[in-house]
């Protein structure tokens, strides 16, 4: 099959088995690099060429992720998020409801969007909900990595570990293709060409046949058991609130706004998080206190008292806007060239004793001031009538490259950026949502039109999802960027890394010889060596890259069909369903990573939950994957 020397096998395995235990030693080894080394080593040793060490850099799996990354920025930028986020919980009462409400949404949205970007999505969404309604976020944050995990594996596109097992099964494919059935007997031929048929990549929908079904009994699980398993953490945040800085920020409502006609409780503004609503100023006639029957105008003006990061989230709301400044901008053409900056008035700053309105900021230093604060005093007066103090701290709206003109500025004590700021694209929403729901089509469209006389371009998922981010770039959704900030460089180096390491097993002769020893030491009966091939990729998949676990074991699942002479395609879904459904630790997936600080998770937290719905979904999975794909 290869030129094999007797010493690449061993260098094969003891490079992968060298990447396992480093990721497990040491904690904080990046992965990227560790896996670029070890595509190094091997390929130095002879066992890759440098084409085939090149080769993962331009797999279609590595190339779909990166678009897909680009797609799901482009719907934050314009805040298609933020819309379904508030359309998702807006009126949700208590975490039971949330639950409900978020399981079908997430597993049918992460089936087509990847699930690490649904869960960083849907994140600030349930924290938000979360502070609202005092419900701890350690309820819920670990149940939306689990769904949105559960709903990658409906389809091919749903997580990157699909993407990366199609892509090895495309490389496979091409391979027995290639194989001449000359000199081979009657029967050797026929078994080739079954195996060649058996190895072709996945359709859209084919993993969805036993992933659906994972997913809805694991759903069932979350919302009905998962609870009584989960911490009831307290919110780091809540516990600092009072120690928070407090800003006095104006807001007025814009003809345009969607809250118009809403009372203050079904518009959301009752209970937002470190956020209290004084008074409406209504034509020059105050209400306060505020009720949350109140009914919202337009032209009103909201005066609050809050912390940043919510004041944040009131400027993406469409149609409200600070009305310290009548010139801020509205316009989003013109809000993109600008976001917050905090900044502290020096003792020998010109605005001191100055009121806002008469400090002019527009005309001095191109900004408009949002809110202030001032440190131990809750400010009550409207902005534009506070006088400035030494110390007083602002939240200005401003161009790009005021941090760096003002950083050293003797006007200022500190020039910060916010962070979370960037303005949101509304008038691009209907644009960014119809591009997404044109992906999703094409992708679904392409998936059943497979084996026609469609043409081979518009059937690849890696050309739809690249097609659509380059028009999120071209209509304005995005910028380039933001485009190229979106791609997760580590995330797409590891998966061309260990594609390589894959192949690298398969060329220098250890795939087969692990699939011979698992044959010989497990036993032939083909549901035995399929129960030992899921567990196999179950524990690495918790220990190490999901992506690396599929695109290694693959190669090794189909050596085991081949040498036991039984059809490659259960074991081939056993490893891509195992290798995607990583719940017992947070190193084994990024998506419970993501959520470990934020809920403040410890890793027991995942055994506890994850351990009874990994089992329940590998008993599910390991049923019916012999009833759909019979040995």
């Amino acid at each position: 099959m290869f030129a094999v020397t007797s010493l690449q096998p061993f260098i094969a395995v003891g490079v992968t088995l060298a990447v396992f235990v480093i990721l497990q030693v040491r904690r904080g080894t990046p992965t990227d690099w560790l896996f670029l080394i070890a595509l190094m080593i091997v390929t130095l040793s002879g066992i890759l060429t440098p084409e085939e060490a090149l080769r993962g850099f331009a797999n279609q799996a590595m190339l779909t992720v990166a678009a897909l990354l680009a797609v799901t920025a482009g719907l934050r930028a314009t805040g298609v998020i933020d819309w379904i986020g508030r359309k998702l919980l807006g009126n949700v009462a208590t975490e039971k409801q949330a639950l409900g409400r978020l399981g079908p949404v997430l597993i049918a949205s992460s089936a087509f969007l990847l699930n690490t970007a649904v869960v960083a999505m849907m994140m600030p969404v349930i924290i938000d909900w979360c502070r609202r309604r005092n419900v701890s976020p350690a309820r819920l944050l670990l149940p939306l990595s689990y769904l949105a995990i559960l709903g990658g594996v409906c389809t091919l596109i749903g997580t990157s570990t699909t993407l990366v097992a199609n892509g090895v099964l495309r490389v496979e494919y091409e391979k027995w293709m290639a194989k001449s059935s000359a000199g081979l007997s009657e029967q050797e031929a026929a078994r080739l060409a079954e195996y060649v048929e058996s190895v072709r990549p996945m359709p859209l929908f084919e993993l969805g046949y036993v992933g659906i079904p994972a997913a809805l009994v694991g759903m069932t699980f979350m919302i009905f058991v998962g609870p009584r398993l989960l911490p009831r953490t307290r919110d780091i945040l809540n516990q600092l609130g009072e120690q928070r800085r407090e800003y006095l920020v104006e807001m007025m409502v814009r003809p345009d706004c969607p809250l118009i006609g809403q009372t203050i409780e079904a518009a959301g503004l009752r209970h937002l998080p470190g956020l209290f609503l004084i008074e409406i100023d209504r034509a020059g006639e105050i209400i306060t206190p505020v009720t949350p029957a109140d009914v919202i105008y337009a032209n009103d003006r909201f005066v609050f008292t809050g912390v940043v990061s919510t004041i944040v989230d009131l400027e993406k709301i469409p149609g409200l806007v600070p009305a310290a400044d009548l010139n801020y901008e509205v316009q989003p053409q013109q809000r993109q060239q600008r976001h917050l900056t905090e900044v502290v008035l020096s003792r020998t700053s010109p605005l001191i004793g100055a009121t806002v309105r008469e400090a002019n900021f527009r005309q001095r230093y191109n900004a408009a001031v949002v809110a202030v604060h001032r440190n131990g005093v809750r400010l009550t007066n409207k902005i534009g009538s506070i006088r400035l103090e030494a110390g007083d701290t602002l939240l200005l709206q401003t161009r790009t490259d005021f941090v760096g003109n003002y950083r050293d500025s003797r006007d200022f004590y500190l020039v910060s950026s916010v962070e979370g700021a960037a303005p949101r694209r509304h008038d691009k929403m209907r644009l960014a949502a119809g591009l997404g729901v044109l992906l999703i089509a094409w992708l679904i469209i392409t998936s059943l039109l497979k084996g026609t006389t469609v043409a081979v371009g518009f059937s690849s998922p890696a050309i739809a999802a690249i097609t659509i981010a380059m028009l999120m770039v071209g209509t304005r959704c995005l910028t380039i960027s933001d485009a190229r900030n979106a791609l997760d460089l580590q995330t797409l180096l590891t998966i061309a890394g260990a594609l390589g390491l894959g192949l690298a097993l398969q060329n220098s002769g250890a795939a087969e010889s692990i699939a011979r020893f698992l044959v010989n030491q497990v036993g032939p009966h083909p549901y035995v060596l399929l129960i030992a091939m899921y567990l196999l990729a179950l524990v690495f998949t918790e220990t190490i890259t999901n992506n690396a676990v599929a695109a290694m074991l693959l190669p090794i699942a189909m050596a085991v069909a081949w040498e036991a002479g039984y059809n490659p395609r259960p074991f081939i879904m056993a490893i891509t369903l195992a290798a995607s459904l990583s719940f017992l630790t947070p190193v084994g997936y990024q998506a419970n990573l993501m959520v470990m600080g934020p809920g403040g998770y410890k890793p027991i937290d995942y055994i506890k939950c994850g351990g009874p719905l990994a089992a329940i979904v590998a008993v599910t999975a390991l049923i019916l994957i012999p009833l759909i794909w019979p040995f």
